[in-house]
């Protein structure tokens, strides 16, 4: 269960950093993060609605191992500074996991077995606890969590996918080292890296973009039937 909620986190997180507005002491840097942050506010403020592919590699730094995931990924703005995601995974297994209405439901269809709990929670039951909470935080609080923005460069994805690369160090005793976010010529994140204190690392990669497509809102609630077992947290 705690790789699905850190990938929603990972989700919540790529699409809740739109509104992160970072300082940077070099001049040079601060004229990029500028132009790439008034492209992002255009996106944050346009995107009603995305649907996407979705790929995540959990990095196991103490054995050296990774596990890959893949699936497709839906997001919905809601009232305030709320959010409505659902995952569906498809490889390794098909998994579902949604956040809605401050509820997350994680349901795996040939266990039969759904776990459901408060989103607002959900941080703390991984080691990259604390970024779904972004999802309600304000522009100001945002800005309180990471130091200035030093790291900011061009870089090139695969697929060829230009993009601005931003490293985000948060202040305080967060549940990760660091966070790195890729951010296209429109604004969008669309890859980011969570690295732990413990150098485990987690890196989700968005493709396939369909941004303002009509989705209905009944796509996040997920429809269980008498003979799946709930696991409440």
């Amino acid at each position: 269960m705690k790789r699905l909620i850190s990938a929603g986190l990972m989700v919540a997180f790529i699409l809740s950093v739109i509104v992160i507005t970072p300082t940077t002491t070099n001049g040079q840097g601060a004229g990029l993060v500028s132009s790439v942050l008034s492209r992002m506010e255009k996106n944050r403020q346009s995107l009603k609605t995305l649907r996407a592919g979705i790929s995540v590699v959990k990095y196991n730094s103490q054995l050296g191992v990774e596990d890959k995931y893949s699936g497709v990924v839906l997001y919905m703005p809601g009232a305030g500074r709320q959010a409505s995601v659902r995952i569906d995974w498809s490889s390794p297994r098909r998994e579902v996991l949604t956040v809605n209405n401050n509820k997350y439901i994680i349901f795996r269809p040939a266990l039969k077995v759904a776990y459901t709990g408060d989103s607002r929670r959900m941080g703390k039951e991984n080691k990259a606890g604390g970024l779904m909470e972004m999802m309600n935080m304000s522009r100001q609080q945002l800005e309180a969590r990471f130091q200035p923005v030093k790291d900011v460069r061009e870089e090139t994805l695969w697929g060829g996918v230009g993009t601005i690369h931003l490293t985000l160090v948060p202040k305080g005793n967060a549940g990760y080292k660091y966070a790195e976010v890729w951010i296209d010529g429109n604004g969008m994140p669309v890859q980011t890296k969570i690295v732990e204190k413990n150098d485990d690392s987690t890196t989700m990669r968005l493709t396939h973009l369909e941004k303002n497509q009509k989705i209905d809102p009944s796509e996040f609630d997920i429809k269980l039937d008498s003979s799946v077992k709930i696991v409440k947290s």
